[in-house]
C-alpha cells in the first residue's frame, strides 16, 4: 500500500505522526508513506529516509503564493513517481490537505489498477475561504469545489477525521455508506512522564503559578492572539507555546513588545520527547480561530495529546472538542470568544480538582480515541476495500 501525505513524520521528528501511528498498528498490511523532504513548519530540507517512509524532493516557498502551489505540485510529481516502483500495490491511500495530493493518489491508483482511499483531514477549499486565502465564488474557488466533489465520487472509500463531516459530505451527494470516521487520537501509555529520558518541561523555563501549555502550529487558523490576551490578564501564571508556524515571529514580537515575561516560546520537539514531558504542565490549551469551517467539526491532535497526558484542557473549539471536554468533565469548554474567561476560571481550581479532570480525560481517550481503537477502525476500512484479504 502506498500512503500519500506530504507532511507525514516519523515519531523521531516533530510534526504529524498520525499515519505511522495508525498504519504501524495494522495487521497484514505492508505500507510505504510517501512524504515531502521539507519540514512543513521550518521548511528546512530533511534528507534521510526512515523505515516505512520515502521522502520526495519538493521545492521551497515563502508565504501563500504561486511558489507554495509549486511546492504542492513537485510533491505530487514525486509521489506519482513512487507508483512505478517494483512491487505490488493494492491500495493507494491519499490524505489531504492539500487537495492536490488526493489527485496524485487517484492517478497512482489508476496506473497501478489499485483501490483508491481518500482521507480528508481538512475541508478544502472551505477552510481556505474562511481563513481569507481564497475569495468565495471566485473562479479558483468554484474550480476547487468541483475538484473536491469529483474526488469524493471517485474514491472507493472516504476516511474522515471529524464525525461532523458526515453531514457536509451528504449535502454534496456522497452516500454515507462510502464514508468512515477514523478520528485523530493519542495512546495514553505514550504520554507517561519520562524524566529519565526527557528533560522535564518545568526545567526548561521559569515557572510561577500554574503552567499552561500549547503545542502545535502557530498559524492564522490557531487563534493564538487569544492565548496572549489571557497571558496579559493573568501575569501570575506561566504560558509555554511549543511549535512553529508562519505567525510565530509576529506572536513573539507581540509578547516582547507587551512585556509578557510569563510567555515562553519553545521550538518544535520530536513527538516521542514531547509525549514524555507535556504531562508535567498543569493545563493544556486548545485554541482555534473563530472560523465557520470549524463548526462542521474538528479532530485536533493536540486536544487528544493533552487528555492522554492526563492534563485538564481549556478549549474554545465548537463541536466534538467542546462536547468531549464538557461531557467528560475534563476541563473548560467555552465559546470561541471566551478563551480568556475559561483560562481564568480554571486558575481558580485547586490541584486535586485539576488532577481529577485529567484522570477523566485520560480514561476517555483510552476507551474511545486511542490510536489502538482508531487503528481497528482503519483496519476494517482497508480490509473491506479488498474483501479477498479477509
Amino acid at each position: 500500500m502506498l500512503v500519500f501525505n506530504q507532511y507525514a513524520k516519523p515519531l523521531s521528528e516533530p510534526g504529524g505522526t498520525r499515519h505511522i501511528e495508525l498504519f504501524g498498528r495494522l495487521d497484514g498490511w505492508d505500507y510505504l508513506i510517501v512524504t515531502g523532504d521539507r519540514d512543513y513548519y521550518s521548511r528546512q530540507r530533511v534528507e534521510a529516509d526512515q523505515k516505512h517512509f520515502k521522502r520526495v524532493r519538493v521545492s521551497d516557498y515563502e508565504g501563500n503564493n504561486h511558489r507554495r502551489v509549486l511546492n504542492w505540485l513537485t510533491y505530487c510529481l514525486g509521489a506519482l513517481a513512487t507508483a512505478f516502483r517494483p512491487g505490488q500495490v493494492d491500495v493507494v491511500y491519499a490524505s489531504s490537505p492539500h487537495i492536490l495530493t488526493p489527485v496524485a493518489g487517484w492517478l497512482a491508483a489508476r496506473m497501478r489498477r489499485a483501490r483508491f482511499v481518500l482521507e480528508i483531514r481538512d475541508l478544502w477549499p472551505d477552510s481556505m475561504v474562511d481563513l481569507g486565502h481564497l475569495r468565495p465564488g471566485s473562479l479558483t474557488h468554484r474550480a476547487l469545489k468541483a475538484l473536491e466533489v469529483w474526488l469524493y465520487r471517485r474514491a472507493d472509500r472516504i476516511v474522515i477525521v471529524a464525525a461532523g463531516w458526515h453531514e457536509y459530505l451528504a449535502a454534496l451527494g456522497i452516500e454515507r455508506a462510502k464514508v468512515e470516521w477514523v478520528s485523530n487520537g493519542a495512546e495514553p501509555a505514550d504520554f507517561d512522564l519520562r524524566p529519565d529520558d526527557c528533560r522535564p518541561l518545568r526545567d526548561r523555563l521559569p515557572v510561577h503559578g500554574k503552567l499552561f501549555v500549547y503545542t502545535g502550529a502557530h498559524g492564522p487558523a490557531n487563534g493564538l492572539d487569544a492565548l496572549l490576551d489571557a497571558a496579559a490578564e493573568l501575569p501570575d501564571h506561566t504560558f509555554a507555546l511549543i511549535g512553529d508556524g508562519i505567525e510565530k515571529p509576529r506572536l513573539v514580537e507581540r509578547a516582547t513588545g507587551e512585556g509578557l515575561t510569563n510567555v515562553h516560546f519553545l521550538d518544535m520537539i520530536p513527538k516521542r520527547e514531547l509525549a514524555g514531558i507535556i504531562g508535567a504542565a498543569d493545563v493544556g490549551i486548545h485554541v482555534l480561530a473563530d472560523a465557520a469551517v470549524f463548526r462542521h467539526g474538528a479532530s485536533p491532535n493536540k486536544l487528544y495529546d493533552y487528555l492522554a497526558a492526563g492534563l485538564p484542557v481549556v478549549t474554545n473549539c465548537p463541536g466534538d472538542p467542546h462536547d468531549i471536554v464538557y461531557e467528560t468533565g475534563a476541563g473548560m469548554a467555552v465559546d470561541s470568544s471566551d478563551l480568556v474567561a475559561g483560562i481564568r476560571k480554571i486558575t481558580e481550581l485547586d490541584s486535586s480538582s485539576l488532577r481529577e479532570m485529567g484522570r477523566r480525560g485520560r480514561r476517555y481517550i483510552q476507551e474511545n480515541r486511542s490510536r489502538t481503537v482508531m487503528a481497528g477502525r482503519l483496519q476494517r476500512v482497508l480490509d473491506s476495500v479488498l474483501p479477498a484479504r479477509q
